[in-house]
Order: C-alpha cells, then structure tokens, then sequence
C-alpha cells in the first residue's frame, strides 16, 4: 500500500500531469484526449503520454466511448479518462487535522457541551482566515484554496447562482458520524463568509459533492 501511494504521489511531480489529471478529476464526467490537451494547452500525444501514465498507477480510470454530447461517428471510439479511486495522499484534499483539532479543543473548553462548543470553535476557525470575501467569485477563490473545490452553477429558475463545493476535507468522516461532520463543515464555511454578510452557506446535501453550498441571502 506504501508502495503504491509513493508510486502515485510521484507520478503527480510533474506539472503537466498534474494539471491534467486535476482537469480529469474535477469534470465529474469521462474526458477525452483531445479535451484535456485543449484545456491545458498541451498537444494530444503529450497528453495521451500523461493520460496513460496516470491510468497505470490508478489515478485515472479509462473507458473506450463517445462523448454524450456528441453523435458517434465513424472509425474508433475515442479513449477517455476518469477520476479514479481515492487516495489517503490528499487528493482530493482532504483536511481530516483540523476536524480533530476543532473537537479537541471544543472537549477541553465545554466537555458537557462539546457539540454546540465544537460548531462555535468550527466559525473561528473559519473566520479566523482573515481574508475576507465579497460576492461569490471571491468566496470561490478563497474555498479553492481551502481544498473544497467550489464551482459555481445557475440557481433554479427566479434564484440566484449557487457556489457547489465539489470536495468534502472531511469526506471519510461523514459517512459514520454525518450530523456531526456536516454541522461542523456548515459552521467553519460561515466562518470563512463572515466577511459579507451578502452570502451565507446553506446545508444542501448531493452525491458526490460537499454537504454545504454557497448562496446569496434573500432579502
């Protein structure tokens, strides 16, 4: 196991690759050679090079299929690449010290109360980033960097864009303890907002995504 994470880890050394499998990953969808040479300004052969060497360590899975936005045609089936399993190296960027560092501290200060301590110690932490944020493109820069990888998608019809944060730093956490960790997670991304009391960050659970997403107060 050792082994394989050093293998993938250095695989990731080189900023060509590593721009195109942080490309693959964040698509949530197969990705064709010709689509990440494209995106990261790279010719096709030397993204194939990058692309297969990332799907021999596991990093990228591959598939054999048409782009669903695009009608088959004739000759070979494109090769395309996808996010491949988890890896405990952080990537996606995981940020499991700071939830054990916001309950150790929560236990210690209110332990008959280390839930409601915890949510309040979560806020600081946040907003104790000292940057602070006005509208959505900031809030997305600053949560980019914190490892959420937000994205910013349109609001249902009469509402106003959403930030979806694609990455949980908590993710293996949620699935045991989900209340707990989402509260917390919901508190430290209002901490980080504090800065504009224009947006708030609402608790919006979805696959694959972070429990809690960005939005633009009403009223």
């Amino acid at each position: 196991m050792a082994e394989h994470v050093w293998q993938s880890v250095s695989v990731l050394a080189d900023p060509v690759r590593r721009a195109l499998f942080d490309h693959v990953r964040r698509q949530h969808r197969p990705v064709t050679r010709e689509e990440a040479a494209d995106a990261c300004g790279v010719s096709r052969n030397l993204a194939a090079f990058h692309l297969d060497k990332l799907a021999e360590t596991g990093l990228l899975r591959t598939a054999y299929e048409a782009p669903a936005d695009r009608p088959r045609g004739r000759g070979r089936t494109p090769k395309v690449y996808s996010a491949g399993d988890d890896l405990e190296v952080a990537i996606p960027p995981r940020r499991y010290e700071l939830i054990a560092s916001v309950l150790a501290a929560a236990v210690a200060r209110e332990p008959a109360h280390a839930g409601e301590a915890a949510r309040e110690e979560a806020y600081a932490r946040g907003r104790a980033h000292g940057t602070p944020v006005h509208g959505l493109t900031e809030a997305a820069h600053l949560l980019d960097e914190l490892g959420f990888e937000p994205a910013i998608e349109p609001g249902s019809p009469g509402d106003s864009d959403v930030l979806v944060l694609r990455n949980c730093p908590f993710h293996a956490l949620v699935a045991e303890q989900t209340e707990l960790v989402c509260g917390l997670n919901h508190a430290y991304v209002e901490g980080v907002l504090s800065g504009d009391p224009a947006l708030a960050a609402r608790l919006a659970p979805r696959p694959d995504a972070c429990c809690v997403e960005v939005c633009r107060r009403q009223g």
